[in-house]
């Protein structure tokens, strides 16, 4: 078999097992008074049940740049079978993330929209039903979503979510952050000036114009619209800062992802042969 067939079936495979695991991993709550710091919180356990897969695969990695092609033995026809579902459950998140930029998700409102380069979109309809000082509101929050790349990180989110599938723990953990990311959103709004009574009126103007819009790689002004009564009521009262448990969170595991898959990449090119080698004897 051609080394690069066999690399995918056992990443599909291994990577798509360890994915699952880690993807069961139970949600827990956190509460802060930080909206930035929560959202730093949740988008990094939103990736953390990733990183055990994205060192396997770096394994896998390391094992063919050794191996010959193609590979001397043939793969069990088992494991090829067995990684089946998981190529499908990969192809499926492809697909689900590839219609999510082509679907139209008709009027938004006001949203910023663009993997790569961020912009913002804003209803003529709509401006018509808000004053100016709403208007800069609700532009400013979008100016913080573009700032962060956001329509991006949403689209990244929700295709590690799909591979995640059908744990309702990955769905959870990415409501839970699509929640935070509008209470930052907002947060930061406020800090650069933005009146919250002002926000608070854009978001509900713009709650009831878009109704029925799809929220796919997009960061919309009105968000989740579970979050929309916690969002209103931190902008009328908006809670005490607490910058230095913010802080805190910013060591980021996200960080030690690039060093972890070099490491397992250096393992693979050392024990990769004994690791596939073992897995094609527990096939057989």
């Amino acid at each position: 078999m051609d080394r690069e067939y066999c690399l995918s079936f056992l990443i599909a495979l291994v990577g798509g097992t360890t994915l699952l695991v880690c993807g069961w991993w139970p949600v827990a709550d956190v509460r802060i008074r930080s909206a930035r710091g929560l959202e730093k919180i949740t988008w990094r356990r939103l990736w953390l049940p990733f990183a055990p897969a994205l060192a396997v695969a770096s394994a896998l990695c390391g094992w063919a740049v050794i191996e010959p092609d193609p590979i001397p033995e043939r793969m069990p026809i088992s494991l090829i079978l067995m990684s089946l579902p998981f190529a499908l459950l990969f192809a499926r998140a492809a697909v689900r993330g590839g219609w999510a930029l082509i679907t139209d998700p008709g009027e938004p409102g006001t949203a910023t929209v663009g993997l790569l380069r961020p912009w913002i979109v804003f209803s003529p309809r709509l401006a018509k039903k808000l004053d100016d000082r709403q208007i800069e509101a609700a532009l400013e929050h979008e100016r913080a979503h573009a700032r962060h790349w956001d329509p991006l990180r949403i689209w990244l989110a929700q295709l590690v979510t799909d591979l995640q599938w059908p744990w309702p723990q990955a769905r959870e953990r990415m409501q839970r952050w699509l929640i935070a990311l509008e209470l930052a959103r907002d947060e930061e709004a406020c800090a650069a000036g933005i009146e919250g009574t002002d926000l608070a009126e854009a978001i509900i103007a713009s709650a009831r114009f878009c109704q029925n819009t799809s929220l796919s790689a997009q960061a919309t002004l009105t968000g989740q619209a579970v979050a929309l009564k916690e969002r209103i009521a931190r902008l009328l009262d908006p809670p005490c800062g607490d910058s230095g448990q913010a802080q805190a969170c910013l060591c980021c595991p996200l960080f030690a992802l690039l060093p972890v898959s070099m490491l397992a990449l250096v393992l693979g090119l050392m024990f990769g042969e004994r690791m596939v080698r073992a897995l094609f004897w527990i096939a057989t």
